[in-house]
């Protein structure tokens, strides 16, 4: 394969990720909701290791234990925000978030 070939994997990898991370906002939604009725604090640091410890044992490479704890504790943020959201309407993205976010749209 040739550099033009690889990039249309990544590219479809890319698509294939994008559906798998909306797949877990709706159920961090449910969470959401689920935690709002019972009144569960979002934050759960325990589970949240839980949730790293299983991705980097389940992991084959090339991703070492650290690259994929820092890339799912960036994915767990954006989670948290997103369950935060559901239990408290209007906690809408910071400032901050939303000009983040803009710059990847453009």
């Amino acid at each position: 394969m040739d550099i033009s070939d690889w990039r249309k994997k990544i590219d479809d990898l890319d698509r294939k990720l994008a559906a798998l991370l909306n797949e877990r906002a709706a159920a961090v939604v449910e969470i959401g909701r689920l935690k709002r009725n019972t009144g569960l604090p979002i934050y759960e640091p325990g589970r949240e290791r839980e949730v790293i410890a299983n991705v980097q044992r389940s992991s084959t490479g090339p991703l070492g234990e650290r690259d994929l704890g820092q890339i799912y504790e960036r994915i767990i943020d954006v989670m948290r925000s997103i369950e935060k959201h559901e239990i408290v309407p209007g906690s809408g993205p910071t400032a901050r978030e939303a000009e983040t976010n803009s710059e990847f749209k453009n």
